[in-house]
């Protein structure tokens, strides 16, 4: 992170600090998680066939191609 500029080392200690860009980096994540993320799987699990599907249906069959590749005969796979 420190490489990135998220935090930076205090002088002549062992510990590290948050720059502004890290505390910057942290809340849009943070807002991004409360925003976007939370409400989107609350979508996707929702077991009432009236919910909202214009997440879940992308999330399907995204989900479809993945099993089908896993199942594919050619497909590498880690052993």
């Amino acid at each position: 992170m420190r490489l990135h500029g998220l935090i930076e080392r205090i002088p002549r200690s062992l510990r590290y600090r948050v720059t502004e860009l890290g505390f910057r980096t942290a809340l849009s994540f943070t807002r991004a998680y409360a925003r976007l993320v939370r409400p989107g799987f609350a979508q996707l699990i929702d077991p009432r066939p009236t919910a909202d599907v214009r997440l879940r249906r992308p999330f399907e069959q995204h989900e479809l191609a993945i099993d089908r590749w896993a199942i594919a005969p050619n497909s590498p796979r880690e052993t």
